[in-house]
């Protein structure tokens, strides 16, 4: 069969095998020929992104496009519009954040009908199905055709797209979303490399020999029995805060909590017994063997992103901790034998988005020469750059009082531009309003509690209005920055999974593959002569995402960026980490 060149194609897959329906497309959105069912839907699929690379429209990137991964040739699809991401974007610019977003519930809005509650999503999708294509999801009333119901919200979509304040910007918004919902199912499917057998040694040193029968690991027993011992002898469950407690309280220690920042404090020697006891059970239940066997197979940790799970735009998992292996379990990630992994961390990026929104010349100024907080602390903090870090956080995330709020004073004597535009977003949440980021994401409304509260309605006192207020003020003041960083971390994969796919190589599946995704970090497994190149796109990704978010600004976003065999290596005596081990 001939490909025809379309610029959008839509996609509907068969509910009970390999096969479908696709409809070529005008970029408005417009059916160009009838639909052309396929046989076998991931190789036509494949000729036509040979052929044109059109950009593929679907109902849900992790539906279709998840499914299709493992019948996919060694290309992958190069641009999508996911109309399940993008819906809730288009809903929030129009003043209607938090309605149901699947295709069938745009579907109901666009004939005026009411719209499906969605299904909720489990750790593995909406539907445990095991089969090529699950049974449909998108929540179309019966008899409906998906292809047909599918061209009519896309195209209508578009037309919202051309209605919104600033076009060009919530398309690129919305193209950005998508490409993540791209990132995220090639990200899961590939996964990043894990050495069980490293992970095991790992284990075994911080908590002895795997237990059977789900028995408590000896190191934990034995800390259980000094702990018990510290504290008088009587049985105690660690895992009880009411117990441990009680347990001080009996000692003549009055706690309120058994939260670590306490625990520090205290001058007794269960303290750090217990602070050791939390440390490694955390490290067990959230990455000891249970969860490898749950979330590592074949050499790889397949992690399930959520993109756009968190309201301001950043991912979140269903379950496996994707977004935050902990620094004493990086060493079990480590690149196939003749690769790499090349690990880029933006540091200070939520900074440096202040800056470039801002416009702030003194903050530019500050990060011209690298460090932004050695800059701060130079201008205005007689170089006591701890002092200008604590100030400037505080500034973004409403910490205005006492030491902090003494320094958020002379920043903004200092920087009145940047500390401007904080302070005005968190004047907006306070007064019931919304904030956007960067490239219009909308963060959610006050919910109607809130404004019962706060207008003098039921249920609360001044002190909780006025609590709820500042509660609201701090997180608009810290949405805009935020959600900014998450627009030009999204336009970051965008632009470097396109250029990783553009790298040169001579053996079929020898292509470095981006593997791993944090807020402002990313992590490409590639073969081991690659990774000048793969170094280079990732400068290249960062200075394009810079660009096309924040348009011609001074202010550059560096990209911290290491080659190692492991990502411990690979994190060694960055800044991130050094942050970790003052934590610990």
């Amino acid at each position: 069969m001939a490909t025809p060149t379309a610029p959008r194609v839509a996609v509907a897959a068969d509910q009970d095998g390999h096969g479908g329906r696709l409809q070529p497309l005008t970029e408005s959105g417009e059916p160009l020929d009838e639909p052309l069912p396929v046989r076998d839907l991931a190789a036509a699929m494949a000729d036509w992104e040979a052929a044109s690379a059109p950009r593929w429209v679907w109902a849900a990137t992790d539906d279709v496009y998840q499914r299709l991964l493992p019948e996919l040739p060694e290309g992958r699809l190069g641009r999508c519009h996911d109309v399940k991401l993008v819906e809730p974007l288009l809903l929030g610019l129009e003043d209607r954040y938090g309605q149901p977003r699947s295709l069938g519930a745009a579907w109901a809005r666009l004939h005026g009908r009411h719209a499906p509650e969605d299904l909720p999503e489990g750790p593995g999708g909406d539907s445990d199905q095991d089969s090529l294509f699950a049974p449909d999801r998108s929540r179309l009333p019966p008899g409906t055709d998906p292809l047909a119901a599918l061209v009519a919200v896309h195209a209508e979509q578009q037309r919202r797209i051309a209605a919104a304040a600033e076009p060009s910007r919530t398309r690129l918004l919305c193209a950005a979303e998508s490409a993540g919902g791209l990132a995220a199912a090639e990200m899961g499917y590939d996964g990043l490399p894990w050495s069980a057998e490293a992970h095991d040694r790992l284990l075994t040193e911080l908590l002895g020999p795997r237990p059977r029968g789900g028995a408590q690991p000896a190191k934990l027993a034995a800390l259980t029995a000094e702990l018990q011992q510290a504290l008088g002898g009587r049985p105690l469950n660690p895992d009880s805060p009411a117990q441990v407690l009680r347990a001080f309280a009996e000692q003549g220690i009055s706690l309120t909590t058994t939260r670590n920042w306490v625990l520090r404090e205290v001058d007794h020697p269960a303290a750090p017994l217990l602070l050791r006891y939390k440390e490694l059970s955390r490290i067990h239940a959230a990455h000891g063997w249970a969860w490898r066997d749950a979330w590592v197979r074949d050499g790889r940790f397949h992690p399930e992103y959520v993109v756009g799970g968190v309201v301001s735009g950043r991912w979140a998992s269903r379950g496996g901790g994707a977004l935050q292996i902990p620094r004493i379990m990086r060493g079990a990630a480590l690149a196939d034998p003749g690769w790499m992994l090349v690990v880029a961390d933006a540091g200070q990026l939520e900074p440096r988005v202040l800056a470039a929104m801002s416009g702030d010349p003194g903050m530019i100024r500050a990060g011209a020469q690298g460090d932004l907080y050695a800059g701060l602390a130079a201008d205005a903090f007689g170089g006591d750059r701890a002092r200008a870090k604590l100030g400037l956080l505080g500034a973004m995330y409403g910490q205005t009082s006492g030491e902090t709020g003494q320094l958020v004073a002379v920043l903004r004597r200092r920087f009145p531009q940047a500390m401007g535009l904080v302070e005005a977003a968190a004047r907006t949440g306070e007064a019931g309003g919304v904030v956007r980021s960067q490239l219009g994401r909308v963060c959610p409304p006050p919910s109607a509690g809130w404004l019962d509260l706060t207008e003098g309605g039921y249920g609360g006192s001044a002190e909780d209005a006025a609590r709820d207020t500042r509660s609201r003020g701090r997180f608009t003041r810290n949405f805009v920055i935020q959600a900014s960083a998450a627009d030009w971390a999204l336009a970051l994969i965008a632009a470097l999974r396109r250029r990783l796919a553009q790298l040169p190589t001579s053996v079929p599946g020898d292509r470095p593959r981006l593997v791993f995704f944090q807020h402002d970090e990313v992590v490409v497994h590639t073969p081991a002569q690659l990774a000048d190149a793969v170094r280079a796109a990732v400068a290249a990704a960062g200075e394009e995402a810079r660009r096309l978010v924040f348009g011609d600004t001074p202010v550059h976003f560096p990209l911290d960026t290491h080659v190692a065999a492991s990502y411990q290596d690979a994190k060694e005596g960055t800044e991130e980490d050094a942050d970790e081990q003052e934590e610990d």
